[in-house]
């Protein structure tokens, strides 16, 4: 292996800087990646790799062009083998599988737009069906851990973790239908975002279970995670499982806000023997207790719930999603897959129908316990085990790893896992952040609390540029299509800083409000941020007529976004609104 430690540092942010300052090229990062692919060969990481010529190829393409244009510039990334990538096979860890995909994945196509380089196809448990890292059969071989190679990498999306843990990349894209996005990322000590199901797109991803499975990020740090989900957040219509509902919940949390944190009882809590993780999962609490109240909830909803995933109906729909391949190659599936969809065949409508009931229930229980929770925290798994352990006794060691992550999809959760501590042995120990459908800008500014990163929002990919709309341009109102139409994104639900007075202004239709600062008798007013793309900026403001205008807006934070305005001459005319809180409320309240 080589020994030489003086690396570039392939930190998102990092590696932009170097770019925008000329101390680095993309082609001397693209070699460096490499050249690290095949000091940890052993590791087992790769299925497939772009050759060295299509790469420096690619590079130079780059390094025509301005860093500033594009807000992955020149950064290497990896994808999980059942994720499809142009020019390389899509394998799922099954060499009779393969095929060679004519486009990139969605969520893929757009990383590469952005201007990420990607490296190579990581290695998986076999079609994403295990939480070890282990069932990955020859020609790749079990993934190794990046810490200590005896022991499990976590699965299925093991290579995709362990390549951003060895630095051979700065980020990947994983999978995770039961925990396949966070396991990893805990046995690796980096990041794992396991976005709420449907907003990253699964176009082009091998199913697992098609109505659970989400793309996941893995990265080193919480910023490049909420930077990177930023770019691949889009809807996606030719996946008929993206999310409609894409309004993310409030995620302004200051850095002095008392937070509320939700743990299972004492009695709950599963180890497997593992005494020291009790106590690693103790600390983080006692960590939690310097950050907010920390209370005891009722876990057994959860793990009801999680139950469902194996021994429900859930199992025949991974046996379908493969159906074909299956029966037609049986030899061709890892023994213990095999082993794990036996049971497919014996699920019935009958017992579908009951799961499908009994998991609304458990949703509804879940989603009360939720409320008036930042977030409930649990360990990301239980414990970690050796290769050979899991060799020994696969399927009910496997299903130990999942205590923690089986329900998340089930019942409609967003999660984030982070790092929380060492064993004795210098492996990492993992939390995970999780909450309910959306929330996950929230986990994600509260991660960077809990770790004591910067708070403050990484700025965001330069071909957009935001704008606070107060009235008729929000979600689901009369002129919202004018932002739809050139191409905006909605940001985030908000309110201005208390300085603000809000009319119902008496202009021609539609109904719209006047947004006017008074520093002495203003209030809090609701809004929404926007981001449309930049070209497109000059076009929409164009179109805004007197007495609106766009200034500058000051948010509850103290941050400062263009939004509307209204100058004051039609005041005398129009009716105060103030008192309901924005233009919404009051739509409501006036009937």
């Amino acid at each position: 292996m080589n020994t030489n430690t003086e690396f570039l540092s392939l930190d998102i942010f990092t590696l932009r800087q170097a770019y925008l300052d000329g101390t680095t090229t993309v082609s001397a990062v693209i070699q460096q990646s490499l050249a690290r692919v095949k000091d940890f060969k052993d590791h087992n990481i790769w299925i497939s790799l772009h050759a060295e010529s299509t790469l420096m190829a690619q590079a130079k393409k780059l390094e025509s062009l301005n860093p500033n244009d594009l807000p992955l510039y020149g950064i290497p990334f990896a994808v999980k083998d059942n994720i499809d990538c142009a020019g390389l096979p899509t394998t799922a860890a099954c060499p009779g599988f393969s095929y060679l995909p004519a486009q990139s994945a969605f969520a893929v196509q757009k990383l590469i737009d952005a201007g990420a380089v990607l490296i190579g196809k990581t290695n998986m448990d076999q079609f994403a069906t295990g939480l070890t890292g282990t069932r990955s059969p020859e020609p790749y071989g079990i993934c190794k851990n990046s810490i200590n190679p005896d022991y499990i990498s976590g699965g299925s999306s093991s290579g995709s973790a362990v390549a951003v843990a060895l630095n051979i990349v700065s980020f990947s894209l994983g999978t995770d239908t039961a925990g396949s996005g966070r396991v990893p990322a805990g046995f690796n000590n980096i990041v794992g975002l396991k976005p709420t199901r449907g907003l990253l797109s699964c176009s082009g991803v091998v199913p697992a279970c098609k109505s659970l499975d989400c793309v996941s990020i893995f990265s080193q740090t919480i910023a490049e995670a909420e930077y990177l989900f930023d770019i691949v957040n889009a809807y996606d219509a030719s996946d008929s499982y993206a999310r409609s509902d894409r309004q993310s919940l409030d995620a302004s949390i200051s850095a002095t806000a008392q937070l509320r944190f939700g743990v299972p009882k004492p009695e709950q809590l599963q180890y497997f023997g593992d005494a020291e993780s009790g106590a690693l999962f103790a600390q983080s609490i006692a960590k939690l207790q310097t950050l907010g109240d920390v209370v005891e909830i009722d876990f057994q909803p959860f793990l009801e719930a999680a139950a469902l995933l194996y021994e429900g109906p859930w199992i025949a729909e991974r046996y379908a999603g493969i159906r074909a391949f299956i029966e037609s190659h049986p030899e061709q599936l890892h023994p213990v897959i095999t082993d794990v969809l036996a049971a497919a065949k014996d699920k019935n409508a009958i017992a579908a129908f009951d799961a499908l009931h009994r998991l609304q229930q458990l949703k509804r229980q879940t989603a009360t316990l939720l409320q008036g929770l930042s977030c409930i925290v649990v360990p990301t798994a239980p414990r970690i085990y050796r290769i050979d352990e899991v060799l020994a006794d696969p399927i009910p060691l496997n299903s130990n790893l999942g205590y923690y992550t089986n329900y998340m999809n089930l019942l409609d959760l967003s999660a984030l896992a982070i790092p929380a501590g060492f064993y004795s042995n210098q492996l990492p120990f993992g939390i995970t952040l999780f909450s309910a459908a959306l929330a996950d800008a929230r986990l994600l500014a509260i991660a960077k609390r809990f770790a004591n990163q910067p708070t403050e929002t990484v700025p965001k990919p330069s071909g957009y540029q935001r704008i606070a709309v107060c009235g008729a341009h929000m979600q689901g109102l009369p002129l919202n299509p004018q932002l739809l139409e050139l191409g905006a994104r909605f940001y985030a639900s908000t309110q201005t800083a208390p300085k603000y007075q809000l009319y119902a202004l008496a202009i021609a239709p539609p109904e719209r409000p006047g947004l006017v600062r008074d520093d002495n008798h203003g209030e809090s007013i609701a809004l929404e941020i926007w981001e449309l793309p930049k070209e497109n900026w000059a076009k929409f403001i164009s179109n805004i007529k007197s007495p609106l205008c766009i200034g500058s807006v000051e948010m509850a934070d103290g941050s400062w976004e263009y939004g509307f305005l209204c100058e004051p001459y039609p005041l005398g005319k129009s009716v105060a609104i103030t008192e309901f809180g924005g233009w919404r409320s009051y739509l409501k309240n006036k009937g």
